[in-house]
């Protein structure tokens, strides 16, 4: 006869059942950083008087583009992930200098609607580049080379419309923008995809319910084991449930979430978040894992580095 035991508590976001389990098959259910605070500022000094015709306008978006050069070489050239977030900082400081010095311009009347269409991109680019600390965050789980090109495509998606109306014009703009080649292909792992299997089958089993909007990778690790040698590891879709079995020994929980999984590192690229159950688990157990919030779950968890 089964016997079950349940358990909440009111830290944590988990709900735990216990009870005796048996085998079944898996189911699914660097290079040098730009100095902190050093802003290379887009235009020179002076302000040029207008209205600007096409030849003085394309001289302007000329001195523009040089002043944004040494800002987005350095997006390229970054090594850590504190390098990056200074990076973004003063490039972000520098696009709004750009858009500032262009407001102060006048032009004639067929330059007038590409005119604001770049300084409302140039805007949305430095709102884009403005959340570094998420991006350091992301570079530290994620890698920074994948963290940076994912900065570049996104700083040429905000000015590609106003790229395009220029060049509809004869003027140019944007050659300095470091080209980080196409996004990578999506590597989300299908629900219940067991990652890794190592070691000796056992009869314990864990059910996971992952309620949150994120996918989780969970980590059974044999006791004493770090979590980055994992006895098994299983890949739960947001909001979806799926079973571990087969599992040997005593061992511990641990689990990531995120997006932008990448099966090479087996690591999400952003919105990281790496924790741990702070109790063990006996051999030959069946559990019951909720992923969910709840000021009523029963089973502390424990944030720990990146693995």
């Amino acid at each position: 006869m089964k016997r079950f035991c349940v358990l909440w508590a009111g830290v944590a976001v988990l709900g735990l059942v216990a009870g005796c389990g048996g085998p079944a098959e898996d189911d699914a259910s660097g290079a040098p950083s730009t100095p902190a605070g050093a802003s290379s500022s887009a235009p020179a000094s002076s302000t040029p008087t207008g209205p600007l015709g096409t030849a003085a306008y394309q001289a302007e978006l000329t001195k523009l583009e040089q002043g944004l050069a040494k800002d987005l070489r350095s997006l390229t050239r970054v090594r850590t992930a504190e390098a990056l977030a200074q990076t973004m900082t003063s490039l972000a400081e520098s696009l709004n200098t750009a858009a500032s010095r262009l407001a102060d311009s006048t032009v004639t009347s067929r330059l007038t609607a590409v005119h604001e269409l770049l300084q409302d991109s140039l805007g949305t680019a430095a709102v884009s580049l403005a959340d570094s600390d998420q991006a350091e965050l992301n570079a530290r789980c994620g890698g920074v080379a994948y963290t940076s090109q994912k900065v570049r495509r996104t700083l040429r998606a905000d000015l590609k419309t106003a790229i395009a109306a220029l060049t509809k014009l004869k003027l140019k703009f944007g050659a300095t923008l470091p080209d980080p080649g196409p996004a990578p292909d999506n590597e989300r792992p299908d629900n219940g995809e067991i990652l890794v299997r190592e070691g000796d089958s056992g009869t314990g089993r864990i059910k996971v319910t992952n309620g949150t909007a994120n996918d989780v990778a969970i980590s059974v690790v044999n006791d004493g084991d770090p979590p980055s040698e994992p006895h098994v590891m299983m890949f739960v879709q947001a909001n979806k449930a799926a079973t571990i079995t087969r599992i040997g020994g005593t061992y511990r929980i641990y689990y990531k979430s995120g997006t932008d999984w990448n099966s090479e590192r087996r690591q999400f690229s952003a919105g990281c978040t790496f924790q741990k159950f702070d109790r063990s688990f006996g051999r030959n157990e069946s559990w019951q894992v909720n992923l969910e919030p709840t000021v009523d779950g029963n089973a502390s968890t424990t944030e720990v580095e990146a693995y």
